[in-house]
Formats: C-alpha cells, structure tokens, sequence
C-alpha cells in the first residue's frame, strides 16, 4: 500500500463480488443512515448497497443480481429513494437494454418501478446515466431508431422525462454528425485502428447551475457542451477535442462553474500504458463557444507505475454531484488512475495544479492485473473518500487530509 495524506478506514469486498463499475451513489436514508449504493463492472451482481453511516464498519445490506450473464449495469444514480440502474447488453439486440427505475425507500428491499427499453438490433443499450433532479435520466445510450455507420459510434446523448416514474418517456436525443445512416455530414475521420474506441455518448452531466447544458464526454470525439434548453432538440454549443494528436477515449467533463473551468478526463483502456497519455485536463471555459486547454494534471506519481500491470493512467473524477450528502469544491479535484490508484489535485491556481494526496492499495486477491484496479470515487459532504476496484477490490473507505 501507498499513502499519502489519505488513510485507509475499511476495506470491503463486497461478498466475493468486488468488480465495480462507475456507478457510485449517496442515498440519506432513513434514519440517518448513509447508503453507497454501487454498480457492478460485470455479471453475474447488478448492484450492491453498502450502510457507510460508520465508514470504519461498512456493511452490505442488498446485493442483487442480473437477470442473465451477457449484460452489465456499469453505472448508477440515486435521486431521493428513487435509483435509476443502467444496462448494457453483450451483443447488439439483447436484452434488456436500457435502464431499470428503483424505489429504494427500503434499501434492503428494492422495488422495480419501471423499464426503458431501448433495446434494437444496433443497440447495446445504456452504458451511463445521470440522474439528480429525481425527474430527468441523461445518458449515453442506443436509440433503436438509428442505424450508426460503425457499429463502434452505437451510443448517443438521450434525453428521458421520469417525471412519472412508473412511465418514462423519451425527450430528445444528439449524436455527433456523421455517425448515423441518413446523416447529411460525411463520417468523421477515425482515429488508427488500435486506439480506435468510436464516436459515442459516455457521461452526461447536466447540473442546477446551468440546467440548460449538459457537459457531455463523447470518446473519439472528444467533448461537448450542448444547448438543452429545448430537449427535444439538443444543440451543439461548442467542442474541444486533443485526439488526434492524442488517443481518444475523453470519459468525463466537470465544470467548476465559479472558477470558469472544466476538468476533462481521458480513460486508459489498454494495459501496460499502450495508449498512454491518457491525462485529466484543465480547460479554459469562461468563453463556452471558446475552450482553451491550459493544462494538465501532475502525473509524477503516475508515470512509475506504467508498466506494473493492468491499466494506468486517467478515468473517472468526483464529479461534484448535486445531490445531498455529496461533497462538492471548486479547489480540489480527486480522480482515479487505475493501478496509481485515487489521487487529488489542489487546483486553485489552475496554471500550477498540485498533487496533495493520493492512495494506492495492494493488489487484491483474485486481481488478475496482479494490481489495484481503482475505477471511480465518491467523496461525502464529512469528507470521506469513496474508492472501488475494477476487478477484484471491492469498496475503500478513506480519511483525506487537505
């Protein structure tokens, strides 16, 4: 294990189930309870809900299952007692594909509410989902009623209304032009074959601030801000993109709204660093039709580890959720790098971020990289810190001093 300025508080493995995806949610709970309610990288779990109210002692309440092996429920949200659960099938036309609304006024007992059916035979369904105003599911998913050019580009940005949640109800839908059967816009030129990944929909993130954007990372495609004000009818604001030269994969857009900045993250997706760099970014986004990227995350702490098994290198940030019991800062970011683990960044002067923390568990038993694997983080309004393992870690409850 390394550590610096973090401390490990607990460590749970989920049941033997300790494969997590990006899908990591707050719920306050009756009672004063604190649920972590957590999406599964992979079958045969669909999503386990952890009691974090004593974060030194987090215990499992539910963990259920999928209902067949060649599906994922990669990501999650929760709104209140409402939890939207995203489904991706293994093969284009399988099912279900879409995502499941939940009430979990009982967490140890939830209750299906509905399902969006997207299901189609180019679809693979919903990949991610975001969910905070308990009445819009934004998400990167399949539309049945597209037919994309390359199989790769399959998810788009999609709009639902679950304003009824037992009847939810498609708003609108954007995809980069080019993409799909019938577009006016010729194909958009594709990245070398081995870093390849596509042109699709993957976090959507719409926040109260500016509930007329949505801040959408699109892969190959880079970023986007799109106008939402009209939902049936997203529009493109501006877009920022470093691929080519880089290679591809841009995961995740955070807005820092009062420091006029956005934080865009890359995900490493091959092994070995064989895609390297894969970075977060800071953007100048004071003129949101005229992003400037000033810079980049310190990677010191990164760049060892390269070559030490599995992936390394950037994924996914604490996205400054606006839901209760969230953390949430304009000053520091925390994001994870697979093998060189969770790692926050003092951000204040944005033309000299530093490292100020990180942490790096020992390999878990059963990781078959023979290393970490951290995918996501969550950190509370106490200032706990949330981290999950791809593979075999499970869920680490940490202690941050800034």
């Amino acid at each position: 294990m390394q550590a610096n300025n973090m401390k490990l508080l607990a460590q749970h493995t989920l049941n033997g189930h300790g494969g997590m995806g990006e899908g990591m949610s707050l719920q306050l709970a009756k009672g004063g309870r604190r649920i972590l309610w957590l999406a599964h990288e992979s079958a045969p779990k669909n999503f386990t809900a952890v009691d974090v109210t004593d974060p030194r002692s987090p215990k499992v309440v539910v963990q259920t299952d999928l209902p067949h092996g060649k599906m994922r429920s990669n990501s999650l949200e929760t709104s209140g007692d409402l939890m939207a659960v995203a489904y991706q099938v293994t093969e284009w036309g399988g099912k279900p594909a879409g995502f499941e609304l939940f009430d979990i006024s009982e967490p140890e007992r939830p209750r299906s509410i509905a399902r969006f059916d997207a299901s189609g035979p180019y679809s693979r369904g919903c990949h991610q989902l975001w969910f905070a105003d308990g009445k819009t599911v934004h998400m990167a998913c399949s539309d049945p009623d597209l037919k994309p050019r390359d199989l790769k580009d399959d998810q788009v940005y999609r709009i639902v209304d679950v304003s009824n949640p037992s009847q939810p109800v498609p708003l609108g839908r954007w995809h980069l032009p080019g993409t799909m059967e019938g577009d006016d816009a010729p194909p958009p030129q594709r990245l070398p074959a081995k870093f390849d990944a596509g042109f699709r929909a993957h976090n959507t993130n719409v926040y109260p601030q500016r509930p007329d954007r949505c801040y959408l990372g699109y892969l190959d495609g880079g970023m986007m801000v799109l106008d939402i004000s009209d939902r049936a009818r997203p529009k493109l604001v501006s877009r920022w993109m470093n691929s080519p030269p880089y290679n591809g994969f841009t995961h995740t857009v955070l807005p820092l709204f009062g420091r006029g900045l956005f934080v865009v993250t890359d995900e490493a997706v091959q092994d070995d660093g064989k895609d390297w760099p894969k970075l977060m970014w800071l953007v100048d986004a004071r003129d949101e039709k005229n992003l400037v990227s000033i810079g980049t995350l310190p990677v010191t702490g990164v760049t060892p580890l390269l070559h030490k098994g599995g992936r390394c290198g950037a994924h996914n940030v604490h996205e400054n959720p606006p839901g209760k019991g969230a953390w949430r800062s304009e000053d520091f970011v925390l994001g994870t790098f697979f093998n060189a683990g969770v790692r926050a960044y003092d951000v204040r002067d944005p033309y000299q971020p530093r490292e100020v923390a990180h942490f790096i568990p020992d390999a878990p038993n059963g990781a078959p990289a023979g290393t970490a694997q951290i995918n996501d983080v969550f950190v509370d309004d106490r200032g706990v810190v949330f981290a999950v393992d791809r593979h075999a870690g499970g869920l680490y409850c940490l202690e941050i001093k800034l």
